[in-house]
């Protein structure tokens, strides 16, 4: 019996991959070039970290998190967004003791949720997160960075929205105002939204039930309740959006899914890409340090979907350059393949980046010229018993009518290195 594929854990095969590593590639440079620093964590974590940080009344924390018990009895989780893991790794590492960071990191992510196109059990996200820093200005920057990132990628059909929750103390103010308004209108409530009333009321501005929008559009607006600070802190934060010609829309009901959240809050979302239109999203959490142990630490970060972003890429007529090989060898017999070897090697040591692939398992000119092609290679160079005689090498156009040529075995790398594609 052949072996099953886990439903919502997708493997992304080798044409596919040339394209993420691509748009990878691409937000790398961009967010190293804005100061940000690689940091690499494990995929698990225990489990109370998410418990404490997303918030126990989350559909993460109640429905999607894949949780296990290791052999020593201790309750693991498979790690279902990367700033818990952030903020962990800054505290027990000693990164955020009267210092700041700018960190970045990538991988796979986990939840279990019902598999649709752009939402996947194992997904794949890119994060970025600047730790101690308490203005508007990183805000500002962190969201700057993204329209850097979608012009670098050639990307368009993406708009930004962004709101604050203001302070803890508002949050608590409006919070007791939702639970007003919502208690009114209780007998309009679907079941999970009663269920959040008295837990997290701000989870129910997030429904996506079209039979809650109504009620929802209805009810008090959190930037009525910021306090001053906030007021001031969003204020700044628009002016600088403002002044660096990157336009937005304040979207009142934007309250992130996530309970560590405060203050400022953005998503670039999308319409190309059906009902999942959010791209990037991010947002501060000033008190989240301090909740899981630390110092108090200001902090703002933002998280990318790459299945998404790949999508949008390919929905907007992006192409990644081809990883075809730049030359296949042709060697015929055992003499051939084995000065094959040597010439790709000779080859890969005098053309930086250039891309080789030797015929293996053997087989007639015929069969190799016909896998050259294949290849996607642009030229073949032919070694066989008259060319090892010669002391040459028969380099042979296979993307055009031009006519092969002799190239002197010594004299190969500078003829190639004056190729357009390797130059």
């Amino acid at each position: 019996m052949s072996p099953k594929q886990i439903r919502g854990m997708n493997d992304v095969l080798p044409d596919a991959a040339v394209t993420w590593r691509h748009l990878e590639s691409i937000v790398r440079d961009v967010v190293e070039s804005y100061g940000y620093r690689e940091i690499r964590l494990p995929v698990v974590e225990y489990t109370d970290l998410f418990k404490r940080s997303i918030g126990e009344v989350t559909d993460i924390v109640e429905k999607e998190m894949y949780t296990f018990q290791d052999r020593n009895g201790e309750n693991l989780t498979l790690r279902p967004e990367a700033t818990a893991g952030m903020v962990r790794a800054g505290i027990t590492n000693g990164l955020l003791h009267n210092q700041r960071q700018k960190l970045w990191t990538a991988g796979p992510m986990f939840r279990y949720e019902r598999p649709q196109k752009g939402r996947y059990r194992q997904f794949h996200q890119f994060d970025v997160e600047a730790l101690g820093y308490a203005g508007p200005d990183v805000d500002a920057e962190l969201i700057i960075m993204c329209a850097r990132m979608w012009a670098r990628l050639g990307l368009s059909r993406l708009d930004l929205e962004i709101n604050s929750l203001g302070s803890d103390t508002a949050r608590q103010d409006y919070r007791a105002e939702l639970v007003r308004y919502f208690s009114a209108v209780k007998n309009r409530l679907d079941d999970d939204s009663i269920r959040r009333l008295d837990q997290n009321p701000l989870r129910i501005l997030d429904s996506k039930n079209p039979e809650m929008q109504e009620v929802v559009a209805g009810a008090p607006v959190m930037l009525d309740f910021l306090d001053p600070e906030s007021a001031e802190h969003f204020s700044e934060l628009q002016r600088l959006l403002d002044a660096a010609g990157v336009g937005y829309r304040v979207n009142p009901r934007l309250v992130r899914g996530l309970d560590y959240y405060n203050r400022s809050v953005f998503e670039w979302i999308t319409d190309a890409l059906g009902s999942q239109g959010a791209v990037c999203s991010g947002g501060r959490y000033d008190g989240l340090v301090e909740k899981l142990g630390g110092r108090p630490t200001p902090a703002i970060g933002w998280a990318m979907g790459m299945e998404r972003l790949v999508g949008l890429y390919e929905a907007c007529g992006g192409r990644a350059p081809a990883a075809d090989p730049h030359v296949f060898i042709v060697a015929a017999g055992q003499a051939a393949l084995a000065a094959g070897f040597g010439l790709a090697e000779q080859l890969r040591d005098g053309i930086a980046g250039i891309r080789i692939e030797l015929n293996l398992g053997g087989g007639s000119f015929k069969a190799q010229l016909k896998r050259a092609d294949k290849s996607g290679a642009a030229y073949a160079l032919v070694l066989g018993e008259a060319e090892l005689a010669q002391r040459t090498v028969g380099l042979k156009p296979l993307r055009s009518d031009a006519d092969q040529e002799n190239v002197a075995m010594d004299k190969v790398v500078a003829r190639l290195a004056k190729v357009p594609e390797l130059a």
